[in-house]
């Protein structure tokens, strides 16, 4: 019974570090999250930093959503 409980509860885990990796992911891409001034946050470097990293974020959580579900 404790196994069960384990799996369920690891997949709850796994679930929402993908859903708030894809939230951070997407704000990072739309402008929601951003750098502050003093490291760059509002100059055009500082925003391609943050496009690029936003989008890093999001391929990586796709990449390993489907290398977990092709695991299983």
């Amino acid at each position: 019974m404790a196994k069960k409980d384990s799996r369920v509860l690891n997949f709850v885990a796994w679930f929402t570090g993908v859903v708030v990796s894809l939230a951070v992911g997407f704000g990072l891409i739309n402008g929601i999250l951003t750098l502050p001034n003093w490291l760059g946050g509002g100059t055009l470097v500082g925003d391609l930093v943050i496009l690029v990293v936003g989008w890093i974020v999001v391929v990586t959580t796709l990449v390993s959503v489907v290398l977990a579900v092709l695991k299983k």
